[in-house]
């Protein structure tokens, strides 16, 4: 009598074999991501995402996005974290602690770079989070003598200096903004930040504190921190960045280039709710919830009436002027959010002109590592929104010298009178 089951089994094994083949073949020509599954899965591929941030006006996306549920609308579980200061931050992203942040645009640059004792670890831009809305606040003892203009400070400069005690002037982080805009201010008014004064670092919510118990003359910082000096009665306001460099470039939305390598559904599902987030805080009708949202203990802890008036480009500046800004912070307008590669070359300029690197820097090539117009475009595609684009046209800032990105980058960081070049 024949084997009935070895026969069934051959049987069996021939149809399953044949059909094994047929589908190899056909999932052969399928994307890679398809393999194994009925279809690609469009999920982040890190859902738990924890966001620092650090008490400013200006980290109000990442909040807005974490209150409203936008991220969560994208598939992102998100965490928002309070870091005490910026160093804090760049290491907490480094080392994965956090996976995204609100950051300083000069920090992801000097980070991929191993600048200024920051381990070299490197980082992406693919958002830029806001424009304008910073100032430089100065300590009261100035006010009727020092208005816009840094060359009327240039006197008391000398004065201290010659004195054996040169005045004090702070920024937040040394490669970041508030640092490149006090550098600027000081050095159109023929100063030089590093032999001249002392330039110190203090976290932006004890810039008040400190100034008030009078161990600064002035400091650079971000909102609300400027505004709630002119309401302490400790300081005014000299000039608001947007004075020296209108629509200039300020936060970031920043990942480490591992991270972003490893998830790229992630981080562009961070970037929708980003964009969602910044059109939302663009309607001045919702900027009272904003000052409210953001003034909480957990993001800000300061009064929300002091946070409002500024974020609607109502300016007292504390010694008489009043202005109503036009070129107040924004989020969404005015091609905000593209990451411009132009916008690190010129920090890179800064960075040249002012010692923190020595010799010529890779202008093109690192501008290029960390800016990433091709993930936001990405994104912005996926949602159907008409995204910006590159734009490379000369910018000129408050003293009258242009900065033209498609010139020589190097001749532009050597042609100040008032540097500390090195190499």
């Amino acid at each position: 009598m024949p084997n009935t089951n070895k026969q069934l089994t051959r049987r069996s094994f021939l149809s399953t074999t044949a059909k094994g083949t047929a589908l190899a073949t056909l999932m052969s020509g399928l994307p890679k991501g398809w393999v194994g599954s009925a279809y690609a899965s469009d999920a982040p591929e890190t859902a738990d995402v924890k966001f620092g941030i650090i008490a400013l006006t200006d980290c109000s996306s990442i909040v807005i996005a974490h209150e409203k549920g936008l991220f969560k609308k994208y598939g992102i579980n998100s965490t928002v974290n309070k870091g005490a200061n910026w160093a804090a931050i760049r290491d907490s992203l480094s080392n994965g602690d956090i996976q995204a942040t609100h950051m300083l645009i000069g920090m992801p640059i000097a980070s991929t770079m191993g600048l200024l004792g920051a381990p070299k670890k490197p980082m992406i831009i693919p958002w830029l989070v806001n424009r304008n809305g910073q100032a430089i606040t100065l300590a009261n003892k100035f006010k009727g003598k020092v208005v816009d203009d840094p060359k009327a400070l240039k006197p008391f400069v000398d004065e201290a200096k010659k004195a054996g005690a040169p005045l004090s002037f702070a920024m937040t982080f040394p490669p970041g903004t508030h640092a490149m805009w006090m550098r600027y201010y000081l050095g159109a008014g023929g100063i030089n930040p590093d032999t001249d004064v002392s330039l110190i670092t203090v976290p932006p919510a004890q810039m008040v504190a400190n100034m008030k118990v009078g161990k600064m003359d002035g400091y650079c910082v971000g909102e609300p921190w400027n505004a709630r000096a002119i309401a302490d009665d400790i300081g005014f306001t000299s000039i608001a960045t947007q004075g020296i460099w209108k629509d200039h470039p300020e936060k970031v939305c920043a990942f480490t280039a591992e991270f972003a390598d490893k998830n790229p559904k992630t981080v562009k599902a961070v970037l929708k709710a980003l964009h969602e987030a910044s059109v939302w805080l663009d309607n001045l009708d919702n900027r009272p919830e904003q000052a409210k949202i953001v003034s909480a203990a957990a993001y800000i802890n300061c009064a929300e009436d002091v946070i409002l008036g500024r974020l609607q480009g109502k300016y007292l500046y504390g010694d008489g002027r009043k202005l109503r800004d036009p070129n107040y912070m924004i989020f969404s307008q005015r091609n905000c959010n593209y990451p411009q590669p132009k916008y690190a070359k010129w920090w890179l300029t800064q960075f040249r002109r002012w010692g923190l690197v020595e010799g010529a820097p890779d202008y093109e090539g690192i501008a290029r590592q960390v800016m990433r117009p091709d993930i936001y475009t990405e994104a912005m595609k996926e949602i159907g929104y008409t995204q910006g684009v590159q734009d490379d046209s000369a910018e000129t800032l408050f003293d009258g010298v242009k900065f033209d990105p498609k010139a020589d980058l190097e001749n532009y960081a050597r042609s100040f009178t008032v540097n500390n070049l090195k190499g």
